[in-house]
């Protein structure tokens, strides 16, 4: 029996977790302009940075001026991923209204991408979460590699859970699950969830779904069926899979509005102007949209 949400939260990962896979350098003005058109169209939760080192991901080497160029809006969320205290401590400099943190499901992906064991990335952030806390600063968790890792393969239902109920216990009000390399289909999604339910309540939940064998929307159907009411996207599908050579990446902001709107689903956006924010990007990119949405509206006017 479904039991789908009467709305949606959607989390906008574009200016982030999009635009940190591109390798066209962008101004900080750009992509403040591109947060500002983001905001103009409704999006309430907007993911405007990351305060990593710049060595490793150079496009977010200007996050400091990205936060004190956008136009702030009220009722806007303006977070910041933050992978260990020092990153804490530059966003609240930078004026972020909550951060998040980032964890693996897998062991292999863990050492690979933060260079450290599930276990000890957990311990570094005990104490950015202490901080968080002491500073009423929320925290939201990352969990990658959820239904399979591209160094060891399917990823176990169990191991999701347990790693993702950690993120809870430490003090994370959200706990998004995502499908890095993209493999999930609605029947593995579905599995991965009733594990995860047994462990933590989906009210703690988001989905994180890349399209990279074309299935995200069709999994987002499954999450919102089991009662997901947080949907993480990316304007335009940004991002790319650094994974998959030429495959698709974050699944499309503008095609999940238009899914939950086929649904009757509340969101809040505006589609227009999301699909305009989508095309001052890529302009700026150079690219052209991997919206699907976007691309039909295009051919339509």
């Amino acid at each position: 029996m479904s039991r789908r949400p009467a709305s949606v939260k959607i989390v906008e990962v574009g200016p982030r977790d999009g635009l940190q896979n591109e390798n066209q350098p962008l101004s900080p003005q750009v992509k403040a302009m591109f947060i500002d058109k983001l905001a103009d169209a409704g999006v309430a939760y907007i993911e405007a940075g990351s305060f990593v080192n710049p060595k490793w991901v150079p496009q977010m080497a200007s996050s400091e001026e990205v936060f004190a160029t956008i136009a702030r809006k009220p009722g806007v969320t303006y977070a910041a991923l933050t992978p260990n205290i020092q990153g804490f401590e530059r966003a609240m400099d930078a004026g972020a209204s909550e951060v998040a943190v980032f964890a693996a499901a897998s062991e292999a992906f863990s050492e690979k991408n933060i260079n450290c064991s599930i276990e000890a990335s957990l311990q570094r952030f005990a104490p950015l979460m202490e901080a968080a806390n002491q500073q009423h600063i929320p925290v939201r968790g990352y969990l990658s590699c959820v239904l399979g890792c591209p160094y060891e393969g399917a990823v176990e239902p169990g191991q999701v859970a347990d790693v993702a109920a950690k993120l809870i216990e430490l003090g994370c009000y959200e706990v998004s699950l995502g499908d890095t390399i993209g493999i999930g289909t609605p029947a593995t999604v579905g599995r991965m969830l009733e594990t995860v339910e047994a462990r933590i309540k989906l009210d703690q939940v988001a989905v994180h779904f890349h399209d990279t064998y074309g299935m995200a929307i069709a999994n987002i159907c499954t999450a919102l069926d089991r009662g997901i009411a947080v949907v993480d996207s990316s304007v335009s599908g940004l991002g790319g899979c650094p994974y998959a050579e030429g495959a698709s990446g974050n699944v499309a902001t503008e095609d999940v509005v238009y899914l939950l709107d086929g649904f009757g689903i509340e969101h809040g956006l505006d589609l227009e102007k999301l699909i305009e924010a989508g095309a001052y990007i890529n302009g700026a990119l150079e690219r052209r949209s991997g919206s699907r949405v976007a691309q039909a509206k295009s051919k339509v006017h």
